[in-house]
């Protein structure tokens, strides 16, 4: 049986599956209250950097579960029209 080539990209399914996993550990990172200053904050800290740059390049778009809320690095708003 010939093996076949793996794909490049994941599927619709595989991203949905993909983001939700993402957003759970989201939350885990950043559930806790800790001083910043302490080693597991910092620790957490550098694993939700990349976490997040691979959910944009995966999807080609930023995390759409950081909220303005402080629980994400700050994104620009959208300036109000007018």
């Amino acid at each position: 049986m010939a093996r076949t080539k793996p794909s490049e990209q994941l599927s619709r399914a595989e991203i949905e599956r993909f983001l939700a996993a993402a957003e759970a550990l989201h939350k885990s990172i950043v559930g806790p209250l800790l001083a910043y200053h302490g080693e597991h904050y910092q620790a957490l800290r550098k694993v939700h950097g990349p976490l997040l740059k691979s959910i944009e390049t995966i999807t080609g778009q930023k995390a759409r579960f950081i909220q303005w809320n402080g629980t994400g690095p700050a994104q620009p708003r959208d300036k109000p029209p007018g």
